[in-house]
């Protein structure tokens, strides 16, 4: 009997289906050993080396005394986990986590979960790679150094519940030196001449007098209005006429930042949620042949094919589209950013037979978007490119030369499987040295617009190019910012908040490496070479550890508190102690010193004078203690709370919108849903919570969803501006008229 460890219990199901009776499977859950939650976990020994002191956390305990026993029985254990520098980390960690020697244990990698690529790594195991385990715990140790030292600075020194973080504040930055660059801006006007010559063909003024125009030539009406004069009086020829062809060439295969921009654009999903659809197509889903990986692995940053899979995609292509969609040569892609490691594989389906027509019968609607999407980029990045006709005419004048461009579809290419927007723009036949009548002119008057907001797609595009964090780091850096309160999320905008203009303030003046995009990305090239062999880890974390801390000394007394707290020189009316001008989340307020003893608080206006908040009194009376209820403002809004307080605490939602009920029962148990409030938002909860845990941000209806497998109910929403149904569990969305 043999054991093979991999990290996900669905990977491991698909593995397991693959083998025979001779193997057992099991997931290590991610990982099941790391450096202590609650306390530091690193310590320096006599020859400055940080050592890392590694746990098992409890909630993994059972985890490994399973595979450790499984371990025990077995002849021989192959260590399964992700083809990267996390997952040979996390092999590693599972060999001392059961008392085996690394060394003594043979490492299997694939790309693809797949019956075939599984046999292949059988057969050609290796050692578990001790340079990419020590890149990642340079990485680990790094990351622990920057985080447990620098947010409680952060936290003690601006407002609790802040973070800092090597890749997070130096992502941090770009996005808000992105809206100071837009705060900064100050619009140019700038004029256009809009012509139209005879048939009606749109041309563009590049000569006035002599001198070309650019966009911005043309700065106020007054010029504006002269040019047109200047054009009127002007009589035009055709002197050129010129055409030629220009190819659009095919897209590369997608590697992990181009899926999560491509699947932000064009299908509307976050980062993350990329990457959690294209997850379980890679650890396995139901097919047409048993449970399969239908994606090769998703976390990658290199352009390279199989040469076996490239061969299978040109022979369905020729099947598909013929022989002019195929180019002579199968073609060869390589990527230019930093960092690249071109030893992995693009992300490509596993099986060209699973067509996304064949899939939208065995997945669920997320997964079928995200594989189609994976599908077509690996088909057409091995199609021809399509081949424009670029056209273009020439209007000269004495004054004045005009220049209309055209261009006409020649032969679609890779367009053919993809489709293209791009809408062929035709010129008219007409002859070098004809006369043109000018049709119309019209001066319009236009500014010059603010650089744009990063969206999570440009973003990305941005880390990337600069060489920030790698491709598994590329999603969890944006939710970070999110959950922390950082930035907001506007109409796909990444939008700073105040708070974190403060922060980045503090780190530039304080940690100017910590957010300099150019050390953050030199870091990765550094941790690169610890992979390869080329680098010690111990000197490269020593190097940065002992300067680190030395700025943090520096900077504990440098960096003044901004939490306010001016003393007003006026007593507390509860308990004597003087009142303090303090700061919060929702702007400065008025407390007593005397906290936590006396909690006395006034609000301010934007003044800062003490503003008189009287109590609103209900008719309802306490049920604990007979006294009046008032009605108090929360988070979540208006409450009705004891006016015994503190003595009597009592509270309880007020009756109205918040607490209404649906008709439609509880699709778990048949119990009456509740329209609930919490610090996440508004949703649809049982009456019977806990026992029921049954949650819904949309009214649920009595109709049964049609996903096989799934037995939830629909829920009417609006999606992308249309009304559709989608299921409370499995969160498939289908058109309102099919229902």
């Amino acid at each position: 009997m043999n054991l093979i460890i991999v990290e996900s219990p669905a990977k491991a199901r698909t593995i397991k289906n693959f083998l025979g009776k001779d193997y057992e499977v099991i997931a290590s859950k991610g990982h099941i050993r790391d450096l202590p939650k609650s306390r530091f976990g690193i310590t320096i020994d006599d020859e400055k080396h940080l050592v890392p002191t590694y746990s098992v956390a409890k909630e993994n305990a059972a985890t490994v005394k399973e595979i450790n026993a499984l371990a025990k029985k077995c002849d021989t254990v192959y260590i399964a986990t992700d083809e990267d520098r996390e997952g040979e980390a996390i092999g590693w960690h599972i060999a001392h986590a059961i008392k085996k020697d690394p060394e003594t244990l043979p490492r299997i990698v694939f790309h693809e979960i797949t019956k075939t690529a599984i046999n292949h790594a059988l057969e050609n195991a290796r050692k578990i790679d001790m340079d990419m385990v020590n890149a990642q715990q340079a990485r680990r140790l790094l990351d622990r150094v920057v985080g447990y030292k620098l947010s409680p600075l952060l936290s003690s020194k601006i407002q609790k519940g802040l973070s800092g973080g090597r890749v997070q504040s130096s992502t941090l930055k770009l996005i808000v030196d992105r809206e100071r660059e837009i705060r900064a801006f100050v619009p140019q006007e700038y004029w256009s001449i809009d012509t139209n010559f005879e048939k009606n063909i749109e041309a563009n003024l590049i000569i006035h007098q002599g001198e070309k125009l650019s966009k911005l030539s043309i700065e106020n009406k007054k010029q504006a209005h002269a040019i047109v004069q200047s054009v009127k009086a002007d009589s035009f020829v055709i002197s050129a006429i010129e055409t030629k062809q220009r190819k659009t060439s095919t897209p590369p295969p997608f590697m992990t930042s181009t899926l999560q921009q491509t699947a932000s654009s064009k299908l509307g999903f976050t980062p993350k949620k990329t990457m959690m659809v294209a997850q379980s197509l890679y650890e396995g889903v139901k097919t047409s042949e048993g449970t399969s990986g239908v994606i090769t692995y998703m976390r990658t940053d290199s352009l390279n094919l199989a040469a076996e899979a490239v061969e299978a995609v040109r022979e369905a292509i020729l099947k598909r589209f013929g022989a002019k969609y195929l180019p002579n040569e199968a073609k060869v892609y390589s990527k230019k950013a930093k960092g690249a490691q071109e030893a992995h594989e693009a992300i490509r389906p596993t099986m060209l037979s699973f067509t996304p027509e064949l899939a939208e019968k065995f997945l669920k609607t997320d997964e079928s978007k995200l594989y189609r999407l994976i599908y077509e980029r690996f088909m057409s990045c091995q199609m021809n490119d399509a081949v424009f006709e670029q056209q273009s005419i020439t209007f000269e004048g004495a004054n004045n030369t005009y220049k209309a461009n055209g261009r006409k579809l020649l032969f679609d290419g890779f367009y053919a499987l993809t489709g293209t927007e791009d809408k062929d723009k035709l010129l008219p036949v007409l002859k070098e040295g004809e006369k043109a009548t000018l049709q119309s002119i019209k001066p319009e008057q236009h500014f010059t617009e603010p650089p744009a907001r990063y969206s999570e797609a440009s973003l990305i595009k941005k880390l990337e190019s600069e060489g920030i964090g790698r491709p598994s780091t590329y999603a969890p850096t944006v939710a970070t910012l999110s959950g922390r309160t950082y930035v907001t999320i506007e109409k796909k905008q990444i939008i700073p908040t105040e708070i974190a203009f403060t922060v980045t303030e503090i780190l530039e003046k304080n940690f100017a490496n910590i957010v300099d995009v150019n050390f953050t990305a030199g870091m990765e090239e550094k941790l690169d070479e610890v992979a390869e062999g080329q680098n010690d880890w111990q000197k490269l974390l020593s190097d940065f550890y002992f300067p680190f801390m030395e700025q943090m000394e520096i900077a504990k007394d440098k960096i003044i508190s901004l939490k306010l707290a001016k003393p007003l020189g006026r007593p507390c009316p509860k308990c004597g102690e003087e009142l303090l001008l303090r700061s919060g989340r929702f702007g400065n307020f008025i407390a007593c010193s005397g906290v936590p003893q006396c909690k006395y608080t006034e609000q301010i206006d934007d003044e800062g004078n003490a503003v008189e908040v009287k109590a609103e009194i209900s008719d309802e009376k306490c049920d604990k203690c007979g006294k009046n209820m008032v009605v108090k403002n929360g988070r979540n809004g208006k409450f009705l709370a004891c006016s015994g307080y503190p003595e009597c605490k009592n509270t309880k939602s007020m009756q109205n919108e918040e607490s209404k009920s649906s008709e439609t029962p509880c699709p778990n148990c048949g119990g009456k849903l509740l329209w609930k409030q919490s610090k996440r938002g508004a949703f649809w909860g049982c009456e019977n919570y806990p026992k029921c845990t049954f949650i819904s941000k949309f009214e649920p209806t009595t109709i049964k969803c049609k996903e096989e497998g799934c037995s939830g109910v629909l829920a009417p929403r609006v999606y992308r501006n249309k009304e559709v149904y989608e299921c409370v569990k499995c969160k498939a969305r289908t058109p309102k008229e099919e229902n």
